[in-house]
């Protein structure tokens, strides 16, 4: 049946044309009930939107097309009577396909009537609207999702403000934090949180007008609790919109963040304390590098040592505390290289100060990593072990002394008792000679015998150097006057050099006495002129000197004290190789070829100095004195010869004077050396270098 067919329906109907656009419009359900809310018109929309074709449902009521909850519910006669009432009706709701399948529409009913005002019907438009009600339920079940969310998290404080201030939701995190209930809190102005210092200051109103000017707010402070405790909090405070940039209220994040901020103020105090400690610290020079070895920190220590401020080396190259031979030879870099391959680097050797002195140096380079892994740098350390380098050298020299001492007292000891026994068969000799000599009357035999009493003399000789060595002849120290004594040796020392060698003394009238051997002492000169002899084959000069001197503690040579005559042998001789002359001293030892010496000449001087506690050192240096002090006697063994005291300069250290304590300094010729002899103590014998 049309709605041609119903004589009210034809005045309702503004033509045949728009009756059948409407039957075939697509889109909507666009549909005619009776008064008794039975379908009397299908149109195509209706037809594609819930699966009933004209024929199948005309005819049907409308309650058809609802839901059986909501048929048991009689919603569709409820909305009928609403229609009936008021002429219109639109809801949302659900309907059923012809399949079954439901789906949420919008359904707009209105009343149609006569010109007398009768209703006659209803025209129902219906739209599916299911994407659009899925959508938003799911908007609505997140917002759900988001409430119960931001109400379960307990660690942080999340509420939300309007726009003057006044608290309009609370979160079970804001009840633990904070400590105040939903119905303590919501409806009170935010700021009941901050100190008083803070309200007084204006902060709660000035964090509102920051969120609403540029959205955000974020900011660390103290807050308060219920009980009136305080905590550090980390806040944010961010403005909320609407659709049309309406401020509508404030989403306000607090966090508990004391013992965070506990632990940064104990690492900062920390780091305080060993940045103070760093900068303390004076005898290590303590910086930092960057990963190029460019420095970027500098401590007092640094400054002390090295001569730097820290305004003049941060930001140069730490390379410049090496000397140019060290940077040349790349030994700054290898050090930088080594540290980042292995992680440290330590060694020594020698840096530059500010004021180009050199000083011996500690050196320890640790390479800094970060997290990842990454270099960020180096720490490096430097101390000056100058003086415990120059005591270990010191030590070294002296343990290497000392191991010579003892070996050339083991062979001074040796060759004492050979010289001894062989002193007793020469004195057989010479009996047996003289009784043979006695006996015979032969020239022939004579001669013989007195070979034999000239080759016991040499033995004799030999012997007296041996036991010299070994210290173990008999001296008879006394008073020599040396303006008395020496020019008488001059004769036969100048006897003892060739025409090309000539010798000279210098003696002078106030020259003290001296404590020796007279015998031993022109011995040792004569053995150390004979040296100087053979240093000089294409000729030269040789000098013997004497000076008076006297040792104080401000300048001391083997711990020597008192009043000393120094006596010097020089000549232009060509010195002695450095490798041999830790061997110059022992007997039997020579540098001259073969036949020419005994290799007992320094062995002599060597025991008689020991015998006389004389310190011995000899230089290599060439043409350097080579000079012995002797004590001078006691005042009761002096001649009434004045004495003159020594210039200042000549001071030297002080001792007991009645030592006898000669040092002879610079050998001549190959026995003119720099390193210590060493001799057993006390004092250690050793010769001295002026």
């Amino acid at each position: 049946m049309s709605s041609r067919d119903v004589p009210e329906f034809r005045k309702f109907d503004p033509g045949h044309a728009f009756e059948q656009f409407v039957r075939n419009f697509p889109d909507d359900a666009i549909v005619l009930l009776d008064c008794d809310g039975v379908f009397r018109t299908w149109n195509a929309g209706a037809a594609r939107m819930l699966g009933y074709s004209p024929d199948e449902i005309v005819g049907q009521p409308f309650s058809h097309i609802f839901s059986p909850e909501d048929q048991q519910q009689a919603l569709p006669q409820k909305v009928l009577a609403i229609v009936k009432d008021s002429s219109r009706y639109q809801a949302e709701g659900w309907r059923v396909h012809r399949d079954g399948r439901r789906m949420w529409t919008l359904s707009i009913i209105e009343a149609i009537k006569n010109d007398q005002g009768q209703l006659v019907g209803f025209g129902q438009v219906l739209r599916d609207i299911s994407e659009r009600h899925d959508g938003r339920q799911a908007l609505i079940d997140s917002e759900r999702s988001f409430r119960l969310l931001v109400d379960s998290v307990v660690d942080y404080a999340i509420f939300m403000i309007d726009p003057s201030g006044v608290i309009t939701s609370w979160n079970s995190g804001a009840r633990r934090i904070k400590g105040f209930t939903a119905e303590e809190a919501i409806g009170s102005h935010f700021s009941r949180f901050y100190t008083k210092d803070d309200r007084a200051r204006g902060l709660p109103t000035t964090a509102l007008e920051t969120a609403r000017r540029e959205g955000k707010y974020e900011t660390e402070g103290w807050r308060l609790r219920k009980d009136g405790g305080r905590f550090w909090a980390s806040v944010v405070l961010e403005a909320i919109r609407d659709e049309r940039g309406d401020l509508v209220g404030f989403a306000k994040v607090t966090r508990d963040i004391t013992e965070r901020r506990s632990a940064q103020e104990a690492l900062r105090e920390s780091e305080r304390q060993f940045r103070l400690l760093v900068s303390a610290v004076i005898d290590y020079a303590l910086f930092m590098l960057d990963p190029n070895g460019v420095v970027v920190s500098w401590n007092a220590g640094a400054q002390k040592i090295k001569g730097y401020r820290s305004d003049e080396i941060i930001g140069s190259h730490f390379s410049r505390f090496y000397t140019e031979e060290d940077r040349q030879a790349g030994i700054p870099s290898r050090a930088l290289h080594t540290a980042s391959r292995e992680g440290r680097f330590e060694g020594e050797g020698v840096r530059v100060r500010k004021d180009g002195s050199h000083f011996w140096a500690n050196v320890v380079l640790d390479a800094i990593r970060d997290e990842h892994g990454q270099l960020v740098g180096f720490a490096k350390i430097t101390r000056d072990i100058t003086e415990r380098r120059d005591s270990q050298l010191a030590l070294q020299r002296a343990q290497e002394q000392l191991a010579h001492a003892q070996k050339m007292e083991a062979l001074g000891q040796l060759t004492g008792g050979i010289a001894h026994d062989f002193n007793n068969l020469l004195t057989i000799l010479v009996g047996q000679a003289r009784m043979l000599k006695a006996k015979v009357n032969e020239p022939s035999s004579i001669k013989a015998i007195e070979a034999i009493e000239a080759t016991v003399q040499r033995g004799a000789s030999l012997t007296r150097q041996l036991l010299g060595f070994s210290r173990r002849q008999q001296l008879a120290p006394q008073s020599i006057s040396l303006a008395d004594r020496l020019p008488g040796l001059n004769t036969l020392l100048s006897a003892s050099l060739p025409s090309n060698v000539s010798f000279s003394t210098s003696i002078p009238g106030d020259t003290w006495a001296i404590t020796a051997d007279p015998n031993e002492f022109e011995l040792a000169i004569m053995n150390l002129v004979i040296n100087a002899r053979d240093a000089l084959p294409a000729g030269g000069s040789v000098t013997l000197s004497a000076r008076n001197v006297n040792f104080t503690p401000d300048n001391s040579v083997a711990s020597l004290s008192g009043e000393f005559v120094s006596i010097t042998v020089s000549d232009t001789g060509v010195g002695i190789p450095q490798d041999v002359l830790g061997k110059v001293f022992d007997p039997f030892f020579t540098t001259k070829s073969y036949g020419k010496g005994t290799g007992l000449g320094l062995s002599q001087v060597y025991g008689f100095t020991r015998a006389v506690l004389s310190p011995l050192k000899a230089n290599r240096a060439k043409a350097h004195p080579y000079t012995s002090f002797f004590p001078v006697p006691p005042p009761c063994q002096q001649s009434p010869m004045p004495k003159k005291r020594p210039n200042r300069h000549e001071s030297l250290a002080a001792c007991s004077s009645s030592k006898t304590i000669p040092t002879l300094q610079k050998l001549p010729r190959r026995l003119s050396c720099s390193s210590a002899i060493p001799c057993a103590s006390p004092p250690i014998p050793r010769w001295r270098s002026t």
